[in-house]
């Protein structure tokens, strides 16, 4: 039985300051938790211990990478992200900025959930993974956040560019997972409500995977949305005036500098007309050797730039507003409890979320998107889609642009906007849009369209107003466009092949030109494609610039796609469900969607030939304000618990692959009408 120290306070132990007893765990038909108690502490404690509940090995997964400790979970296969924790100086900004940037009253729900998880781990003791990371504290919970949005601002994918002595990250194509949000103002619905799609594609499991709740106190918390493990309130969700969503955006957050060293003079780095000297750091990491733990040292260095590594081409130093930013999660939680637009952009002007695109409605009828992100401001002077001289303080930013200098859409008359991961610059109706002229080009704004975007400006316009069940229908659309929009490849070739002229694969090719793009579960056309995209994988990297493949190389992968389709299935009629599935445990379903498809999905090898989605539709939440209030349904893929013993392991996953939700509330007195388990904390 392991034995961890949770108190962490000379005085009290922290959940000292919580009464259990004053907090409800309301668990609904589904196993989803309604957390009530008097205060946003006390709220945040049973969030945490609900989690905990549900998930405390991936909250404890995140943690570990958070504060160097992974290695002592996974072994080496946490080098990286135990490596990542020390290089971005977390620990040391957390301490410098903790006492004076964070809010006293965020303290206490850190300080609340913080107390939450201890507790659990404390009457759990062997689900504890690595005891070090205990008592957990709110300085560990903020250095988990930097690193996920050092990672999300592509900061990981920098140094390990650097690391591989290249001068830039190579991109890949499984990393479009993609999240749509999209919402219309009683002028696009004939006065039907103001409708928000909450749509995002993540991990259907692991750290940034969702995980529904619902957070009330007598504070003016209350909300039902979706968080990551790990973190103490909710990241997307609607309370009772407004809702929003996230997608990820692709600004130009992160820039890496090259060193100009002194020819002699060891560490020494000029900037203008002076040298400076790199300040040597070391990072303690744990490896095994043979089975056998051995600490190393890998060296790193600070600069005035940012955290600065060495390879075999020189010193380069990494820098992105993330780094110097620990109040993310009081952002989202002031977003939580905002009840109007105005306080709901007050909590954006923090600059704290260094990215992602916003997609809002509120009861006001106000619908609203912005590509967020603390976009350095750049000297015009320079390229910044590459490396840049470290030997200026010309190319050294200071400053972010404001939230009102990012591209934007207010109300627009069109009644409309939408987002799915593509230009800001194609938000809403044509006339409206913002002007990318208006923005400098190396704020590196997205300028494409992708098959998602496509597909959704051409529904949303088929109709001059869209009733509810409308809205529903767009959102669960699982077509690609007539005209196949991929950002990262272009398959154009494939419509233009003449059958006739390969009479070996005439009937693949045929079948493929006259899919009616629908990506069904049933569909034959969609498995022919859907294997067919995951054998251009192994022809993507030999592509020359611009990613276009001729007809010869899809010939090559139509020809592998028939004899791997031969070879699993015995048959070149395959259905997409047959090839692609929903796996949880022991239960396995036929499944829709591929990737790009407003309803994406992205797979990764399962068995015999199939696969399994590992990414794409996670959480799903559809939010509609209208006279009588708030009306709310969502789902998730799997269901509320991490655990193969509990009914809510995978509850959710007819619904789910039947297009289909479950209907939740924000009213208290239904919620309990409704419980199935009701208890305290510790119980």
């Amino acid at each position: 039985m392991k034995k961890i120290l949770i108190c962490f306070f000379s005085i009290n132990c922290l959940w000292a300051q919580v009464d259990p007893k004053n907090i409800e765990i309301v668990r609904d038909s589904y196993g989803v938790p309604h957390i009530f108690a008097p205060t946003d502490a006390e709220v945040a404690y049973g969030f945490a211990w609900a989690h905990a509940e549900d998930d405390f090995f991936t909250i404890q997964q995140a943690y570990l990478a958070g504060n160097s400790l992974l290695t002592k979970h996974l072994g080496n296969k946490g080098l990286g992200a135990d490596f990542l924790s020390i290089f971005i100086g977390s620990e040391s900004l957390v301490q410098q900025q903790y006492a004076e940037q964070i809010h006293p009253a965020y303290k206490k729900v850190l300080e609340g959930y913080a107390a939450g998880l201890n507790a659990y781990a404390q009457a759990h003791p062997d689900e504890v993974l690595v005891s070090e990371l205990f008592p957990v504290t709110p300085h560990k919970m903020l250095r988990y956040a930097q690193l996920q949005l050092f990672v999300s601002s592509k900061g990981d994918k920098w140094v390990s560019a650097i690391t591989n002595n290249q001068t830039k990250y190579t991109f890949d194509p499984q990393e479009m997972r993609g999240s749509n949000t999209f919402g219309f103002s009683r002028s696009k619905t004939a006065g039907e409500g103001t409708f928000l799609a909450i749509n995002t594609h993540q991990p259907l499991d692991g750290p940034v995977s969702w995980y529904e709740a619902h957070l009330c106190s007598e504070e003016g918390t209350n909300i039902l949305g979706a968080a990551f493990a790990g973190s103490p309130n909710i990241l997307i969700g609607a309370n009772e005036h407004l809702a929003w969503a996230h997608t990820v955006n692709q600004p130009d957050k992160t820039d890496v500098f090259a060193l100009q060293m002194h020819p002699k003079n060891k560490l020494q780095y000029k900037v203008d007309d002076r040298y400076l000297t790199l300040e040597k750091k070391s990072a303690k990491l744990r490896v095994k050797v043979l089975g056998i733990p051995v600490q190393i040292k890998k060296k790193y260095y600070q600069s005035i730039y940012g955290p600065t590594l060495k390879n075999k081409n020189g010193f380069f130093a990494v820098r992105t507003p993330a780094l110097f930013e620990i109040r993310a999660l009081e952002q989202w939680w002031r977003m939580n409890k905002a009840r109007n637009f105005s306080e709901f952009y007050k909590a954006l002007e923090m600059k704290a979320i260094p990215g992602y695109n916003i997609g809002y409605a509120d009861k006001n009828d106000t619908i609203f998107y912005i590509s967020n992100g603390l976009i350095p401001k750049r000297n015009p002077d320079y390229d910044w889609a590459g490396v840049v001289p470290g030997n200026t303080k010309k190319t050294l930013w200071t400053t972010t642009y404001e939230v009102s200098e990012l591209p934007q859409v207010l109300q627009p008359q069109a009644g409309y906007f939408y987002n799915t991961n593509h230009s800001p610059f194609l938000s809403t109706d044509t006339s409206e849009n913002p002007d990318p002229k208006d923005y400098a080009s190396n704020m590196g704004f997205e300028d494409y369209d992708n098959n998602r975007s496509t597909r959704l400006k051409a529904l949303i316009d088929e109709q001059e107003q869209v009733s509810y069940e409308d809205f529903k229908r767009i959102k669960y659309d699982n077509s690609y466009p007539k005209d196949f929009h991929f950002s990262w490849m272009n398959i154009d070739a494939l419509n233009s092949i003449e059958a006739s002229k390969y009479p070996d694969i005439a009937p693949l090719i045929e079948r493929i030109q006259q899919w009616d793009r629908k990506t069904d579960a049933t569909s034959l056309g969609a498995g022919a494609f859907g294997i067919l995209y995951y054998r251009l994988s192994n022809y993507y990297s030999d592509l020359p610039k611009g990613k276009i493949f001729p007809a010869a190389t899809l010939i090559k992968a139509l020809r592998d796609t028939q004899d791997y389709m031969l070879k699993y299935f015995g048959t070149t009629e395959v259905r997409l469900g047959d090839f692609q599935k929903l796996v949880r445990g022991s239960k396995e379903l036929p499944i829709f969607g591929l990737p790009d498809v407003l309803t994406a999905m992205s797979a990764k090898p399962h068995t015999k030939g199939k696969v399994k989605v590992t990414s794409g539709e996670s959480y799903i939440e559809l939010v509609r304000f209208d006279d009588q209030g708030v009306h709310i349904e969502s789902v998730i893929s799997y269901g509320s618990s991490d655990h193969a013993t509990s009914k809510h392991f995978d509850d959710q996953m007819e619904l789910y692959a039947q297009f289909k939700t479950k209907p939740m509330t924000l009213d208290k007195e239904k919620v309990y009408e409704q419980a199935v388990r009701v208890y305290h904390p510790m119980e």
